[in-house]
């Protein structure tokens, strides 16, 4: 079946706030505008200090890879809801699945009944697994819980105490999962003592299994105690890092020799992000266990892990579950989500577009090289690492007010990770929005 090229998709699907034609970004008052500086004033008066707002971004609706605030400005989105519009901002077919499933179910929990659409998502996701064998699937309400469930399981199931990840991780921040990050110091600051039992290494080069080897399971654990090591195939918050060729099969081959898990987290780079469903399939590894949210649903909170079958069979009923999670709205965007990101080509769409950014950040790398010192990434999950924490700062700034949204990680690095949709027209547009927001 040929598939319509997705800029004729976006083009035919335009809502009437945004006509054809219509030049975006389109900024139509100050940035930010009168009624988004109020819409933050309020939100200031009574929310919780402790959610990090990048820019004063207020949206009303979006479409596609286009963001509309309060005021009627137009953006192109960049960052995606923080990789979670897969799909776009309101892709009709996961929309319509959302709304046909919201007239006939809101919720009955899976964790103490058989709601058959929580096993239809089971299904479809153990399908697209890069494991070996018979797998079994447990879905949660967000990243977070999915990798508290996976260290429950991996404690549980190895009948060991320790696990490690890495430095520059970032796994979440409920209790498990905060402990497990080591992005920033921040994350932990006057939540301690954190969860016993997690010890750290260094992320994505040969001092990791000096570490390991002659360090960690020297001095500090012998490696039969360690249940599981949790990596992000490539780091999220932690800068956009990708590790070199071979790194993760020798992770493997580690995790291998001492019996240890390998729990794979693609909260941020799985469903087909990076040209492939889960970024470790680049690497031709298979992990024990793989932990997904943010793009799996398009914007519903829907998290999931999935493990070989016999790991998930070694705890009894009771043992872990979730009231909310996997509900029936969320699995309903879930699978339409899955079936938009096959039918529509969308990792081919995110394999092409993502190479024709890399080349254009480059070329703007090599125009400020005292301001730009690395671009990197794969698929549409690229990161731009600048010369100071303060230079990444005011480019995210800069290009809010021109319009385009990004999103700072890591020490000094900006993030783009566009909605899969995005189109080379939209692409070209953002990088000569970039560019001017870092010539200043």
């Amino acid at each position: 079946m040929t598939q319509t090229p997705i800029n004729e998709q976006t083009q035919a699907q335009r809502p009437a706030w945004l006509p054809a034609g219509r030049p975006v970004p389109d900024l139509v008052t100050a940035i930010p505008g009168p009624l988004s500086s109020a819409a933050v004033e309020r939100d200031l008066a009574v929310t919780s200090r402790s959610l990090p707002r990048a820019y004063p971004l207020a949206p009303r609706r979006g479409h596609g890879s286009v963001i509309e605030d309060v005021d009627g400005n137009l953006f192109l989105d960049f960052n995606a809801g923080i990789a979670v519009n897969s799909t776009g901002h309101c892709h009709p077919r996961v929309t319509a699945a959302v709304q046909e499933q919201a007239g006939e179910l809101l919720h009955y929990s899976a964790s103490d009944f058989f709601l058959p659409i929580y096993a239809e998502m089971c299904n479809a996701l153990a399908a697209t697994a890069p494991i070996s064998g018979p797998v079994r699937v447990f879905l949660s309400n967000s990243g977070a819980e999915a990798v508290e469930g996976a260290l429950k399981l991996a404690r549980y199931a190895t009948k060991r105490p320790y696990v490690i990840s890495f430095y520059g991780a970032f796994h979440g921040r409920t209790m498990g999962a905060v402990t497990l990050t080591a992005s920033k110091s921040k994350y932990h600051k006057g939540f301690g003592p954190l969860l016993p039992g997690v010890l750290r290494a260094p992320f994505g080069d040969d001092s990791t299994f000096e570490h390991l080897e002659n360090t960690l399971f020297r001095y500090e654990v012998s490696p039969d105690e360690v249940a599981a090591i949790f990596v992000e195939p490539i780091q999220g918050e932690g800068g956009y890092l990708v590790p070199p060729a071979g790194w993760m099969a020798r992770l493997r081959e580690l995790c291998d020799k001492h019996g240890i898990l390998l729990i794979a987290d693609e909260v941020q780079s799985g469903a087909g992000r990076t040209g492939k469903m889960w970024a470790i399939e680049h690497t031709g590894v298979q992990p024990d266990i793989l932990i997904t949210a943010k793009g799996l649903a398009s914007g519903l909170p829907l998290g999931a892990f999935m493990a070989r079958a016999e790991l998930m069979e070694s705890w009894p009923a009771g043992a872990h579950g979730s009231t909310y999670g996997g509900s029936p709205v969320a699995c309903a965007a879930g699978l339409a989500t899955l079936e938009v990101i096959k039918s529509e080509r969308l990792m081919e769409n995110a394999t092409e577009i993502g190479q024709l950014l890399i080349e254009g950040l480059t070329k703007i790398q090599a125009e400020h090289p005292e301001m730009i010192v690395d671009v990197r990434g794969v698929g549409l999950m690229i990161g731009v690492e600048f010369a100071t924490a303060a230079d990444a700062a005011a480019v995210q700034q800069r290009a809010f007010e021109r319009g385009l949204l990004v999103l700072e990680c890591g020490e000094s690095a900006i993030r783009l990770s566009p909605p899969l949709v995005v189109t080379a027209e939209e692409a070209e547009i953002a990088l000569s929005l970039f560019a001017e927001a870092v010539a200043g």
